[in-house]
């Protein structure tokens, strides 16, 4: 396993799937205290009006809930962070993420699982809001709203997703050929109507070109040829009971060192079987453990 997936794995603190749990052990997330009351998109509908959407690019990074004074991962662990980082932050409740840009989840996992009070690390780090969970108003409003304390803060490390309008469907599906060429992961559509709701809203909704989804590893299969002494796939399976292969998306670091057994891991996919085994499976990375 490479350095990075050894620390995704060993390093978080804590995670629970399908039943699953592996033992905390580090400082740097404390244990659960409450679940943050965040919002969740759904996939994208067809039959929606793009005009009344404003469109973002989806980040790939560590969700963050900022309660005005403490910084919480989605399953309620808190994040601590070193006290220069969070300096005039506002003490409004924000939704966001904690990014160090495009094609770096594993680095940026990796520097909050290891962080050190005014280290290098933190440094290239930024956290991205992208909505007010406290704030009454519509999602237009609360744009408003963000780029008034984005100003008002003057923080480096307090930064606010940008938020545009696209014309029609040609338009949105061309930026998300622009955003995915650079390493981004697709878009987030958001009505400029829409109330923050906890939970899932069919008022956010994301885009990409491929979807996502989890299992846990459950054998090695030895591979072949070229592959001979190495990883040649991974069974998996799902929280569900499906069982399936995946063979590809792997590094050739990743197959002499994969992820070991009982990880969870995700996948991307396009579409599914009439079984419903995911087509054309493709290996991501270990999972978020926040």
């Amino acid at each position: 396993m490479s350095v990075i997936s050894n620390l995704l794995v060993t390093s978080l603190s804590f995670i629970v799937f399908s039943g699953y749990a592996q033992k905390p052990s580090n400082a740097s997330l404390t244990k659960p205290s409450f679940q943050p009351p965040i919002q969740h998109g759904v996939v994208i509908q067809e039959n929606i009006r793009i005009q009344d959407y404003w469109v973002s690019e989806k980040l790939d990074g560590i969700r963050g809930y900022w309660n005005g004074t403490k910084l919480f991962s989605r399953s309620g662990n808190e994040i601590n962070l070193p006290p220069w980082f969070t300096k005039g932050w506002p003490n409004t409740a924000m939704d966001g993420e904690i990014w160090r840009g495009r094609n770096a989840f594993e680095s940026t996992a990796s520097c909050v699982s290891l962080q050190k009070d005014n280290n290098a690390c933190w440094q290239t780090l930024r956290f991205m809001i992208f909505d007010l969970p406290g704030h009454k108003g519509t999602f237009s409003q609360r744009i408003i709203a963000m780029k008034t304390l984005i100003r008002q803060a003057s923080s480096s490390s307090l930064k606010m997703i940008k938020q545009m309008k696209i014309a029609n469907k040609a338009e949105l599906y061309q930026r998300l050929d622009q955003v995915v060429k650079q390493h981004g992961e697709g878009l987030m559509l958001h009505h400029q109507d829409a109330l923050y709701q906890q939970g899932r809203s069919k008022k956010l909704m994301k885009l990409k070109k491929y979807q996502d989804a989890e299992a846990r590893v459950i054998q090695h299969i030895p591979g072949k040829g070229k592959y001979q002494q190495m990883l040649g796939s991974l069974l998996v399976e799902t929280q569900s009971g499906l069982q399936f292969k995946i063979g590809t998306g792997f590094s050739d670091l990743q197959r002499k060192n994969p992820p070991p057994i009982g990880a969870i891991i995700t996948y991307q996919f396009i579409g599914k079987t009439k079984r419903g085994v995911p087509r054309f499976a493709s290996f991501k990375r270990i999972r978020n453990m926040n």
